[in-house]
This record gives C-alpha cells, structure tokens and sequence, in this order.
C-alpha cells in the first residue's frame, strides 16, 4: 500500500526516553528516576501513543555509561503483548553485533507483534562502546559506514532466506546467504519470512555517509535539524539521491526530530521550559559539552561567547559529525553565551526544539509537512509522561481537525500504515 500524493498525512513517531529528552527532566519533582525499570511505565507511554494513533514508539540503545536503561528489543518485544496496532522501532549497531543475530531478534519481534517491528541502524558512537566489548578504539567513520551498509544487506538476505510460511531446514538446500567482504554467513535463518518481508528499515546518520546510506537503504530517516531551512535542505538534498538508487521519492520517509512543551497557553509552556532548564546542572552539563571542544567551557564566564575558535574539526570527531556541524552552525548563527548554548542543547540534544500552544505547534508542523522538510515528526518530549499526554491530548485533534493526520489505524503492518510498499519476494526455494 503506497498512498497518493493528494491523500500524504504527517507520520508521528514517539522517542521513549528515559524520563524525557530535556536533560533536567530526570530532576524534576513529579518524576521518579527508578521508574525506567519498570515495564508498567513504558506500557502506559505506548498505550499513550497508540490512543492518539501514533505509528510507532521508538527506543534507542547504546553499549555504556547509561544508568537505568533496558535493551530495546527485549522491551518493545514486552510492549508488543501490551499493543495492538503502534509499530516497534528498536535501535540494534551495526559495529558490535552479527547479521544473524540482529536477524532472528527482528524476525522474533516481527511475528510476535503481527508485523510491527522496525530496526534503527546505527553505527556506534564512542570508544567507550569499543571498551565493552574488548577492543581498543572504535573503529573509524567510514569504516563504519562500509561495515553497516554490508551488514544490511546480509541481514536481508538472511530474512530472504527461508519459502513463505516455513523456515527452510534442509542442511544441503543452497539457501545460504554467502559472503560479502567482511562477514560470512552460511544461513538460512531459523525463522519464516517475516509478516512484513523485512522491518521498518530506519537510519539517523546525517553525515555524508549517513545520507548516503538512507537514501539507498532506508524507509525511514530520523534527523537532527534545528531550523526549517536547515530541515528543508536537508529534505531536498536526500530526496534528490533516491533515483541514483532507482527509488521514487514516497519510498523514503524523512521525520526530523520534534522536541515540544506544549500547555494551553503560551505563558504556561514557557514556565515548564523555565522550571525545567533551572533544574539543569551546569557543571555536569559543560563537562559534557567541553568534549566537543579543545577546552573546559567551565574555564569561561557563562554570559559570555561560545569560544568557537576552539571547537573541534568534524576531522577530530569520530562520532555524531553532523551533530557537531549541526550545534557549531547555531551557535555563530544566534551569538549564543555558553549559558544559553547548554539550556539550547539541554531542551534538544540538537533537535528542533517548541514551546508553545496546540494550535502554534501544529502551525509548525504544517509549514515543515507542507513546504518540503519533513514527511512527519519523530516527537521527543521533554518530559514523560506528561509531554506525551499533552501531545497527545491537545496537538493530535488539532491535526486531524486540519485532514493532516489519521482518525484510525489502516493496514495490518507497520509498513502498510506508513505507506510504505512491501519488498520483493527474494525468498529462495
């Protein structure tokens, strides 16, 4: 199912994470840190979003440093029991997993939600990752990048590897999935072709590497893009590689992240703003972003200039690159202080990030759906569950008031409700 051009509605997307995507949010007096254990919580955020019709949660992962943080595939495979209909995206790396073993863990989730799930391909980030699993650096960029796109491309193999309705058994069958230049994989996997053929293949690598990979192999991109001139470049720049691929334009979503406080009036939404950058800690947070520069940002005055002859080259970044062009590009754009720079990053993380009424965020909304920089939103709110409720209670009606999103679930798959048509039957007999 691909829908017409005339009938495109905007694709919601819901970023569980943590307590919420301030960085203070985890500090706020309504919330209780511990509860990120607890499986009831993330069944109400996903019972939450799937009353306001969302067409997926989405879970990250990373391999260190992260406290009171569950692997995402274990968790979306219990939110599956506990949903009907909302599709299961769960970040699985590419640098320190197998194909086979990513495969069988998306089959797995992909049959027991009836055809919900969705993998987030990323490459890593950090040498501390590298640490966790034995090694003595991560490995560099490119290499990365290399390493993944055949990591694709095994593991689509790997869910072609089996006849429609049974896995295929036979130790002489030639069903084998071969060799690329980095990984051998004899196959089949242990598991029938997947409701969906192959998940919701999502990408968020917005480097040059990045966009290049999204353009040939994803269904989805999530992007970090703070402005809609910069969220409309970045829109028409991918689009524009999809037919070197043999790709129309609908096969490819773009959803840039959405960071929103939203209350019934504007004054009451710059109050949760204002509540919650107070909570920051200002030493925490410039030790976290002094990385990105050659100095401790704690050295200077808070009120005065981001020292940005001192941020480092994307050649001395070997993780997040656009992200860093992303943050030092606002900061000379907005003459930011270092003060406002860690409140700008805290309520965003690099995300476009509003505050505001129902009615000015789905103005916005319109304008990036409308104008050529987003196909719809990956929402982060700020601050859980109270974000996700308010988005969902005041923002999704005045979207569907305006014919922009769904009244009820279509399709049986993930891929149906987003438009996105199915992929070839490669299945060997």
């Amino acid at each position: 199912m691909q829908l017409n051009e005339d009938n495109r509605q905007i694709r919601l997307n819901v970023f569980i994470h943590g307590t919420g995507h301030h960085e203070a949010a985890w500090r706020h007096p309504d919330m209780q840190p511990r509860q990120t254990l607890d499986i009831s919580y993330y069944r109400h955020l996903a019972q939450v979003a799937e009353r306001g019709l969302m067409d997926s949660i989405f879970v990250s992962d990373a391999y260190f440093g992260k406290i009171n943080k569950l692997e995402a595939t274990t968790l979306l495979g219990a939110l599956s029991a506990a949903t009907s209909h909302i599709g299961l995206i769960a970040t699985v790396g590419t640098t320190y997993y197998e194909p086979y073993h990513l495969a069988r863990q998306a089959a797995t989730l992909d049959h027991i939600s009836g055809g919900r799930a969705g993998w987030n391909i990323v490459t890593g980030s950090a040498d501390e990752t590298a640490f966790n699993f034995g090694r003595a650096a991560h490995p560099e960029h490119a290499q990365r990048y290399q390493l993944a796109k055949e990591f694709v491309e095994v593991a689509k193999q790997l869910w072609d590897s089996c006849v429609e309705g049974v896995a295929v058994n036979d130790a002489g069958s030639t069903n084998g999935v071969g060799s690329t230049r980095h990984y051998e994989v004899k196959g089949p996997l242990d598991a029938p072709r997947l409701p969906q053929g192959y998940p919701v293949l999502v990408q968020a690598g917005s480097s040059e590497s990045g966009k290049a990979m999204g353009a040939e192999m994803a269904d989805v991109i999530f992007t970090a893009q703070q402005t809609f001139e910069a969220a409309r470049a970045f829109y028409t720049d991918v689009k524009g590689r999809l037919p070197a691929y043999g790709r129309k334009a609908g096969e490819l979503l773009i959803m840039p992240g959405l960071c929103p406080i939203v209350a019934d009036t504007l004054g009451e939404a710059r109050e949760l703003e204002e509540e919650l950058n107070q909570l920051v800690h200002m030493e925490d947070a410039l030790r976290r972003l002094s990385r990105r520069f050659a100095a401790d940002l704690s050295s200077y005055p808070l009120d005065g200039p981001v020292p940005l002859h001192l941020a480092k080259s994307l050649g001395e970044i070997n993780s997040l690159k656009s992200r860093q062009s992303l943050l030092l590009e606002l900061i000379e754009e907005e003459q930011m202080t270092i003060r406002q720079f860690v409140h700008r990053f805290a309520n965003g993380r690099g995300h476009y990030a509003f505050t505001g009424t129902a009615v000015q965020l789905a103005d916005e909304m319109e304008k990036w759906f409308h104008s050529g920089a987003a196909d719809g939103f990956n929402v982060m709110p700020q601050i859980f569950p109270s974000g996700l409720e308010a988005f969902v209670e005041k923002v999704i009606p005045e979207l569907q008031n305006r014919g922009l999103f769904r009244t009820a679930y279509e399709g049986a798959s993930l891929r149906e409700r987003l438009g996105l048509k199915a992929p070839a039957q490669h299945c060997k007999v």
